[in-house]
């Protein structure tokens, strides 16, 4: 057809599909507005052509593919690159995994006693109540007793519950003197004696507690440890499950070392160290008090979305000669780790002197070969609720603390604050830790 004919001004597209020019809108309906579903099938509808929508401008064939006919070699490693990174990422994971496993011993472990307190009663053959008014090396501010007020067992739970000191004892002069009965449990003078001075303003401890340990019956050198416990509500309350040595083979603390497995505090979230949302785990080693490491081996783990006061948590340590963890409720959810893998002396950094121009040595030099030490002797188990304190757990000027550490009052200036922390240890449910069961493990297949 050639253009200018009749046939192409009819049709100036040269095909047979195309609707001529004058013949109305190309791209209306050709039947009006009525919908195509009204007119039945389109073979059955005369006059509508079978490819009204194919495309005038491009027919079939004519567009190239040249991606089918030749495929680029470049384009495999598309899929070749990602699967290698897959590939080494397993590797590496699984070497991961590999190198921490081959690193922890699976022991062969014996038990050494298991405590529900459901008989009602302490076993004495396991636990000692500890009767003091030292403050424990931390100045705190509680005297502990032996009497069924502040550690007792109801409803199948050991309860260790913070009361306050008689006020005659405060308000007079009055000495508090443990030895005289025979109840000390410590044989330092100064953990047995308290005094009430009017004039010095000192006063003896403004409240009882409780502290029991296991040392008659629970020791471990190497072992698993789990406390299943729900930690005290209560303002400056100071709960701990911890260990320390059977014998001071090394020195007095913390040469010897200590092994915390889970302190916290009973104030509540907003307290600015963080309240019973929090657990501290430590382990305490070095030359004398100043120069403990205990920052070295210590961290935190945080409640989710709740609190250790809220229900019960199983607080757990496993120990070797080649490392030692602490947990919550699960090994996986671990709180501090530390592995004996170089001698504590060397990983401590410590000076050569003290401040005071004392020479500090090496008091581990003995056990050459030995990177455990000294975490490497018996060691017993420790619960109690311990209050306030002057060593720094509650920091001066934070969330409203009623006492200054420094002050030779701080014990005063705690009793008479009363009406701020003590209603909160009267809520349902608060001013007490409960234990509802103690077990303890020892490594028995000799690979130490």
């Amino acid at each position: 057809m050639r253009p200018g004919t009749p046939e192409s001004r009819s049709n100036p597209f040269g095909d047979d599909i195309s609707p001529a020019p004058g013949r109305g809108n190309p791209f209306s309906s050709p039947f009006g507005s009525r919908p195509a579903s009204s007119f039945g099938s389109s073979s059955a509808v005369r006059g509508l052509p079978q490819r009204y929508f194919h495309s005038r401008r491009v027919r079939k064939g004519e567009v190239e593919q040249p991606w089918r006919a030749k495929v680029d070699p470049k384009e495999k490693w598309v899929t070749i690159i990602p699967l290698i990174g897959l590939a080494l990422g397993f590797g590496i994971a699984g070497f991961l995994i590999y190198d921490g496993l081959k690193s922890v011993v699976h022991h062969k472990y014996c038990p050494v006693f298991s405590d529900d307190f459901s008989s009602g009663e302490l076993n004495p053959a396991i636990w000692t109540k500890e009767a003091e008014v030292g403050g424990f090396g931390n100045g705190e501010f509680e005297e502990t007793t032996i009497d069924d007020t502040n550690v007792y067992i109801e409803d199948g739970k050991l309860i260790i519950r913070p009361s306050l000191q008689d006020a005659t004892l405060i308000d007079a002069n009055s000495v508090i003197n443990l030895t005289a009965d025979g109840t000390c449990t410590s044989d330092v003078l100064s953990n047995c004696v308290s005094i009430t001075n009017l004039t010095t303003n000192e006063i003896v401890q403004p409240v009882k507690s409780g502290r029991i340990n296991t040392k008659a019956g629970g020791t471990i050198k190497y072992g698993r440890v789990q406390v299943t416990a729900r930690m005290p509500v209560g303002d400056w309350l100071w709960p701990a499950i911890w260990m320390l040595p059977v014998n001071n083979t090394y020195g007095p603390w913390p040469e010897s070392g200590e092994i915390d497995i889970a302190e916290s505090r009973g104030n509540n979230h907003t307290y600015a160290q963080g309240g019973n949302n929090i657990v501290s785990s430590a382990l305490h080693w070095g030359p004398n008090p100043a120069n403990d490491a205990w920052w070295r081996t210590n961290n935190k783990r945080q409640a989710l979305h709740t609190t250790y006061a809220a229900s019960e948590h199983t607080f757990g340590l496993e120990w070797s000669q080649k490392y030692l963890f602490t947990w919550v409720d699960s090994i996986l959810l671990q709180v501090t780790y530390v592995n004996f893998n170089e001698p504590l002396w060397q990983r401590g950094g410590f000076p050569s002197f003290d401040t005071n121009g004392t020479r500090l040595t090496d008091p581990w030099d003995q056990t050459a070969g030995d990177d455990a030490a000294p975490f490497d002797q018996e060691f017993y188990l420790i619960l109690n609720v311990a209050v306030g304190g002057t060593n720094g757990w509650f920091q001066d000027g934070k969330s409203g603390k009623p006492w200054v550490d420094s002050s030779p009052t701080a014990k005063r200036d705690f009793w008479l604050a009363q009406d701020q922390w003590y209603p909160t240890w009267n809520a349902p449910g608060a001013g007490q830790m409960e234990v509802s069961k103690v077990e303890m493990w020892q490594q028995c297949d000799g690979n130490e």
